[in-house]
């Protein structure tokens, strides 16, 4: 079945499945290896992007649900923000600047998250960042996640 992906920006017609998870479609048929698999079934957040500017987990998502759908990955998260070419969205900077990376292989997840969370809502609370970003970071960066996101959000 011919399903087409807008991938940031990019229009791809592809011949797969359409219960094809889209994390697969993205990895496998893509070569887009940002998002990341982590546990297959929702749980940890590391596959997480945007659908039309809502964070969804893609390891759960079947290809045929975005089919023409508008989908940003961690690899056009500074286009989709505005920041020039070869440079890092505001939060990209500041997730380096606040070292929250140790491991880094939950952030690509967390960073597509907390995106879609200050596009909603530029002032989030501690509660309105507790309840919606439920990425799993092993390494329990968490404090330096809370202060990145505080950093791009002061007023």
């Amino acid at each position: 079945m011919s399903i087409t992906l807008r991938v940031n920006g990019k229009a791809h017609a592809l011949d797969i499945e359409p219960e094809m998870p889209l994390l697969w479609a993205l990895r496998d048929e893509l070569g887009m290896t940002g998002t990341k698999f982590g546990c297959g079934v929702a749980a940890c957040g590391a596959c997480t992007v945007h659908v039309d500017g809502v964070a969804m987990r893609s390891c759960v998502t079947p290809v045929e649900a975005v089919d023409g759908a508008d989908i940003t990955t961690i690899e056009g998260l500074a286009a989709s923000s505005g920041a020039a070419e070869g440079m890092l969205a505001p939060l990209q900077q500041a997730w380096i600047e606040a070292q929250v990376p140790q491991c880094g292989y939950c952030q690509s997840g967390m960073l597509m998250a907390v995106s879609a969370l200050i596009a909603e809502n530029p002032q989030p609370t501690d509660e309105d960042i507790d309840a919606a970003i439920t990425n799993v970071c092993r390494c329990g960066t968490y404090p330096r996640v809370r202060a990145a996101i505080r950093s791009v959000t002061a007023a």
